[in-house]
């Protein structure tokens, strides 16, 4: 059974995050698309290698890691200053 729990609040949190990342600075990172791309890519592995919580047996990868990587970049996309 899926544990929506953690999958919406780190959605949550990392889109608020995301939405507080700044680029417009001459000191900020410039993400392209491709960086995007690659950063789900790792995050998607990080997340396989954390494992589920403990008492969690829905899916090998950890929900809450990666959906809140996913809250990031679209917070980011979506309302990034």
């Amino acid at each position: 059974m899926l544990q929506l729990g953690p999958i919406i609040f780190g959605f949550i949190i990392g889109f608020i995050i995301g939405t507080r990342m700044n680029t417009n600075s001459e000191n900020a990172i410039k993400l392209h698309t491709s960086s995007f791309l690659l950063l789900l890519v790792v995050t998607l592995l990080i997340a396989w290698q954390l494992g589920p919580f403990p008492y969690y047996h829905d899916l090998p990868i950890n929900t809450a890691f990666f959906s809140g990587a996913i809250g990031l970049i679209a917070g980011k996309i979506i309302f990034g200053k």
